[in-house]
């Protein structure tokens, strides 16, 4: 029997990849990059494990993505991440030509959205709020516990 997954799911591996990353004392954003409905790359945040502002977990999820499938465009390939990504995630997205962006919580201070949809390719759909209060307790939780 094929099982089929829907946002939720994908999102719940992606919060899976936030929460480690939040045991390895980074901001707990995690990402999945989804292929003809399997995952193919996994990305959590890394840049005080790598002393790199880039190391976020969309652009470690992308290259993984990337080398997965051989190729530096994404097109069929969904990203789910836990968080609205930054302007330089966004940028890499549209580079990537990624068909989808998925994201749990909004980030009115740092997220792409200040600046416009208009940061990711235009072809790339755009989905939001999928497991909202998950994604965003998961931020809220780690600050609280650093504060």
């Amino acid at each position: 029997m094929l099982e089929v997954y829907d946002d939720a799911y994908f999102m719940r591996q992606a919060l899976a990849q936030a929460r480690l990353a939040a045991t390895i004392g980074e901001i707990p954003v995690g990402a999945v990059v989804v292929s003809n409905g399997r995952i193919i790359a996994r990305g959590h945040n890394q840049t005080e494990r790598l002393n790199d502002v880039t190391a976020h977990a969309e652009i470690i999820a992308l290259t993984a993505a990337a080398n997965h499938l051989g190729d530096k465009y994404l097109r069929d390939c969904t990203l789910y991440v836990t968080l609205e990504p930054c302007p330089m995630c966004a940028g890499a997205q549209a580079w990537a030509q990624l068909s989808r962006l998925v994201y749990g919580a909004s980030d009115d201070k740092r997220g792409f959205m200040r600046f416009g949809r208009e940061l990711l390719h235009p072809k790339t759909k755009l989905e939001f709020g999928v497991l909202h209060d998950e994604c965003a307790e998961v931020m809220t939780t780690f600050f609280r516990t650093r504060r």
